[in-house]
């Protein structure tokens, strides 16, 4: 089963558009375990628990497990996710770009060593940076395209030529991505919930990738209208959805696993995974 078979088999089962993003410190984990970075593994296999029937996909963030020394407990992760909840994708969260023999190994490290069905990656070295990553057939590879950080702005909006009509460099992203670079039909662009004109802009460039879609929750993103602008499908005269054409992902990450500091936690997570949830699937049934 290739990546995109298991996020509409996951989209289809869950009946959901949300990703849940393990983005684990210990300085915010309930009071037994506040400040020990030994419970990495216990605190996200909790949330993992609590809300794997609710999800699209898992998307651990690896600095957060690397800074800790905690990649064992990554490892561990990832064996539990595959294990407990098969049927949901988990993108690794990494942002790889680097020369094409260094990326080789991060490609090992992402698909082989850690097992995950999809990555993030930095596209701005150029296609050999990225291409190692399509060598493995079924995988997802996401380009950073037009991210939710304001810093985005310093170059993701720049022309790439000072002519009007030239494309900005993050629909020049998109294009590649859509078109050239799409060797197998593996990539897909991440695109921040806190600008949705521009993700429906990146819809209309690249009408039938996934796109990974951060920033809704803590960081102020709108999940309706980020459904609106990124999704696409049909749906019957209930409303009901019969197909997804253009899968999007909708992740949530702190709003969700810090629902509670309290010993709770995984319970409160899987709450506000609910109403996350609900609130994409209302509006994907309107879009």
């Amino acid at each position: 089963m290739t990546f995109l078979d298991k996020l509409r088999t996951a989209e289809r089962q869950n009946g959901s558009l949300l990703c849940v993003g393990l983005d684990p410190d210990p300085a915010k984990f309930p009071s037994r375990w506040r400040g020990d970075a030994s419970h990495i593994y216990n605190f996200c296999a909790a949330i993992v628990d609590a809300t794997a029937d609710l999800v699209l996909a898992f998307k651990p963030q690896i600095a957060y497990f690397a800074a800790h020394r905690a990649e064992n407990q990554l490892e561990r992760l990832m064996a539990h996710m595959q294990r407990t909840a098969p049927h949901v994708p988990v993108i690794l969260d990494a942002k790889r770009g680097d020369i094409g023999s260094t990326a080789e190994q991060y490609a090992i490290e992402a698909f082989e060593r850690y097992g995950a069905d999809a990555v993030t990656l930095s596209p701005f070295m150029g296609f050999d940076s990225v291409q190692p990553y399509l060598k493995y057939h079924g995988k997802g590879a996401f380009l950073l395209c037009r991210t939710s950080n304001p810093g985005g702005d310093d170059l993701q909006i720049q022309r790439l030529a000072s002519v009007e009509g030239e494309p900005l460099m993050y629909e020049h992203v998109a294009q590649l991505a859509q078109g050239p670079w799409n060797l197998n039909g593996q990539l897909g662009l991440v695109v921040g919930a806190t600008y949705p004109a521009e993700i429906e802009r990146v819809r209309a460039v690249a009408p039938t990738l996934p796109l990974l879609i951060p920033g809704v929750g803590a960081q102020g993103g709108d999940a309706v209208a980020t459904v609106k602008a990124g999704w696409r499908g049909t749906r019957d005269a209930q409303g009901q959805v019969l197909e997804t054409s253009a899968p999007i992902i909708v992740n949530s990450s702190r709003s969700i696993i810090y629902a509670s500091a309290g010993e709770d936690f995984a319970q409160m997570a899987r709450q506000e995974a609910i109403r996350t949830r609900d609130t994409l699937r209302a509006a994907q049934q309107q879009a």
